[in-house]
């Protein structure tokens, strides 16, 4: 669902970037470190393993599509919603500025389609009131949370781009139609994403299950490993995803590039059938944008410059991208948390 620059006028990218950068303020705030301490190495890994994750797209049968991993639920349901968006800000920020994946003008629209819905709505509206509730059978709740969740807000995410790219005045992209392709679209690849976040979540619980938001701490009696063995795991899991699960991705379009153009060559509908050179909005801040992805990008699609063929760019990316948004992902929330005790001293 990455947006590229081109499916937004400058003015409704601004307004994206205000609105992402609100909710990140209020995320900043809101860090507490002393909360947030025991969880850095889970945060950072977390982040890690939702960057290999999103590289890694999976078929959407008889489509001619593909998704992937959005990220924003499994995080905050790990995390919090404050520090899950502030890791989702990073991992979207690294794909756009180093690896040419989503515009830099379309960063904050693609941080409130990706990002917002999965760590505020998410958490707040679904994934807190369902694992709330007390007695049942919690696994059962954790993958009603989660499926339910990631399809709930994957189509608002999903609605938003919709809405942004009407508001930027594309001609090509009638609402309504634009609309009829992304929604069912999209509802099946978050069901795909309530599935894999549904399975991590059930692996935290039954490992060390007062890792997770709300379950809480009197669970930790339940704890099969230490928290070092689980976070190892996740690491691990990571870097294989990263590294080599990432060469089995599926060379389908995902569900906003199979909406714009469809996927005619291999016998699909060519849906909305823009020409992917000529389609969307040209402005001077779009194309200076693009001028600086071009420099900052070193593994542009996730590959050596270049050599776009080489599998083992696809790798490195996996890897290093894993490793960068891991660290920036620790650092941008030890900062919240600096900040806040800072400021709490101060009164």
């Amino acid at each position: 669902m990455h947006m590229a620059d081109a499916l937004l006028a400058p003015t409704v990218a601004a307004t994206m970037y205000v609105a992402s950068g609100a909710a990140a303020g209020v995320s900043v705030y809101n860090l507490k470190k002393d909360d947030e301490a025991a969880k850095l190495p889970v945060m950072g890994v977390m982040a890690a393993f939702v960057f290999a994750g999103q590289m890694i797209n999976y078929t959407i049968p008889g489509t001619g599509s593909s998704g992937h991993l959005c990220g924003g639920m499994l995080l905050s349901s790990l995390l919090g919603p404050y520090a899950g968006f502030l890791s989702m800000i990073v991992i979207l920020a690294i794909q756009g500025l180093f690896f040419a994946d989503g515009g830099l003008m379309a960063l904050g629209a693609n941080c409130w389609n990706m990002a917002f819905y999965g760590c505020f709505i998410g958490y707040f509206l679904i994934y807190r009131p369902i694992m709330k509730k007390k007695g049942g059978n919690t696994r059962l709740r954790l993958i009603v949370a989660s499926i339910l969740g990631c399809m709930i807000t994957l189509q608002l995410g999903a609605f938003s781009v919709c809405i942004e790219t009407f508001a930027s005045g594309i001609s090509e992209l009638p609402f309504a139609a634009f609309v009829g392709l992304m929604q069912p679209i999209h509802l099946a690849i978050g069901l795909i994403e309530g599935v894999i976040t549904a399975a991590v979540l059930v692996f935290v619980y039954q490992t060390r299950p007062e890792l997770l938001e709300v379950v809480g701490k009197e669970n930790s009696a339940k704890a099969k490993l230490s928290v070092k063995s689980v976070v190892a795991v996740l690491a691990i899991a990571a870097v294989l995803i990263g590294g080599i699960g990432s060469q089995f991705a599926s060379s389908n379009p995902d569900g906003l590039e199979w909406s714009l153009f469809g996927n005619a060559d291999e016998g699909y509908s060519a849906n909305m059938g823009l020409d992917e050179e000529e389609f969307g909005v040209s402005s001077g801040v779009a194309d200076t944008a693009a001028e600086i992805q071009e420099k900052t990008a070193f593994l542009p699609d996730y590959a050596f410059s270049g050599d776009e063929e080489n599998p083992v760019g696809t790798s490195v990316s996996g890897i290093l991208g894993g490793a960068m948004v891991a660290l920036a992902a620790v650092v941008i929330c030890l900062l919240g948390g600096f900040f806040k005790k800072r400021k709490t001293a101060k009164v």
